[in-house]
This record gives C-alpha cells, structure tokens and sequence, in this order.
C-alpha cells in the first residue's frame, strides 16, 4: 500500500508586504490572505520567525534534543538567507505544521486567485515525503 504523505502549503510576498504579515495580520494589506486563512482555520507563520522560533526554544530546553539546532542556527544567522526566509511563509491549519491533501487541495483552490491577482508572489505545496525534502549537510546535524 502506497505511503498517505501530508502536505504544507507556502507562500512567498514581497519584502514590503511580508514585513506587514509578519508584524500584524489584522494590517489591511494584508486582509485578502488573512481571510482566506480563516475560512479554512489557518494561519502563516515566515519561515524565518519559525526558523528563530526553533532555535530560541531549543536554547531553552537543551540543544542535544534539536537535532537540527545547528542547521536552523547557521541559517537565521545568514543575512542573505534571513531576507529569503523572512519573505516565505508556511501556511498551518488547525496549528498544524502539515495536513491531509484534501485541506491542502481545498486551501491551494482558495489562495491561487491570489497568485493570480499578484498578491502572492508564488504559492507551492509540499508533501512529507523526505525524498522530496531538503536535507540538513551533515557537518550541521
């Protein structure tokens, strides 16, 4: 029997627009994202203030137990990857991190007319399959 992978939705907005989301939802600009989010339960987090997040909690609860502490830290400490990550946002359903493809598909259906108008700069969707992920390089695991 094939595997039931999960899946995450991202978007990406502009530095200006990402800067709003990431110091207040409510703000106008972002409204036409923040509605579709509630429809279907969700929020978006930047990958970068998950990222921080990380990091800031494994520094309070033991490093040893985050095995990819040091890959996080090496990457919210990198300027150039900062502005990237600061830019592109995981979307959480139910504060979720990743969700049935069904959510995925019926959230993806809903925020595509957003691409489309430009609001989002692009829109992908990601599955828990680790062939499919990025990993860690090993001198930082």
């Amino acid at each position: 029997m094939p595997e039931k992978w999960e899946y995450q939705l991202r978007f990406k907005l502009s530095p200006e627009l990402a800067e709003v989301a990431r110091g207040d939802v409510n703000d106008g600009r972002f409204k036409p994202i923040a509605e579709v989010l509630a429809r279907h339960k969700a929020s978006a987090i930047s990958q970068f203030d998950a990222f921080a997040n990380y990091v800031a909690q494994a520094e309070q609860h033991g490093v040893d137990e985050y095995p990819l502490y040091q890959w996080t830290k090496a990457t919210i400490e990198n300027p150039e990857k900062k502005a990237k990550h600061s830019t592109a946002f995981a979307v959480y359903v139910g504060g979720d991190e990743v969700y049935d493809e069904a959510r995925a598909n019926a959230l993806e259906r809903d925020l595509r007319p957003l691409v489309e108008a430009g609001l989002l700069l692009a829109l992908t969707k990601h599955d828990t399959n680790p062939a499919n992920n990025p990993q860690p390089p090993a001198h930082l695991i």
